[in-house]
């Protein structure tokens, strides 16, 4: 006699395969992981030159997102000073580096940051420490040039402030639409650089200006 219904209904149950367990890598290093890269990619991580290659990309890793580890609003606090300075402040032309949060990739380029203070002013070498501690983490170019702006906001509460990055990416030159000559733009503008047209272009127009003596 044929079976019935649900004789074959639970005869397909039996046959369906258990799905397998996700894969834990918790306890794997990271430089087991990048040596498994090394694999995938159709390397051979026993040869000369790759034997060290995982323990270089981990530490390179290590270095180029250790701004996790950094609180940026800490690093202020440190460096606030009480003056009645009220005119702009420019530190421009700062150099940075970052990785793309899509390919993981580099991009780079040039930083300008204004304020107009209003009571205090920020210790001028903490500009530069402050892009880093956000950049030296997975970026995208528009986040990074708001979190420069808001840390500033927040720590000083300035009459305003302004912040540039002029930069290229790694993932438009060497992958993708490949363009070799192509930038990106981002601005973030609050308070007066926001709502005052003037201060805005006076920001603009400084960090354009190119000085005869070199600066």
């Amino acid at each position: 006699m044929g079976k019935s219904s649900n004789e074959k209904a639970n005869s397909r149950k039996g046959s369906v395969k258990p799905a397998s367990e996700p894969v834990s890598l918790t306890g794997t290093s990271t430089e087991e992981l990048l040596r498994e890269l090394l694999v995938r990619l159709g390397e051979d991580p026993e040869r000369e030159g790759l034997l060290r290659t995982p323990e270089r990309v981990e530490h390179a890793l290590q270095y180029l997102t250790k701004g996790y580890q950094e609180d940026p609003e800490e690093l202020l606090k440190g460096a606030l000073f009480t003056v009645s300075y009220d005119e702009m402040v420019i530190v421009k032309d700062v150099e940075m580096f970052s990785l793309c949060e899509h390919h993981m990739l580099p991009f780079f380029g040039k930083v300008h940051v204004a304020y107009i203070p209003k009571g205090k002013v920020i210790g001028l070498s903490k500009i530069p420490r402050l892009i880093d501690a956000f950049a030296r983490r997975l970026q995208v170019q528009e986040r990074l040039t708001t979190q420069i702006a808001e840390c500033i906001q927040s720590a000083i509460n300035p009459e305003g402030v302004g912040v540039v990055i002029e930069a290229r990416h790694l993932c438009m030159m060497m992958r993708g639409v490949e363009k070799q000559h192509s930038s990106a733009v981002t601005s973030s503008m609050l308070g007066s650089f926001r709502d005052q047209q003037q201060t805005r272009e006076e920001f603009l127009s400084l960090i354009r200006q190119k000085s005869g003596n070199g600066f």
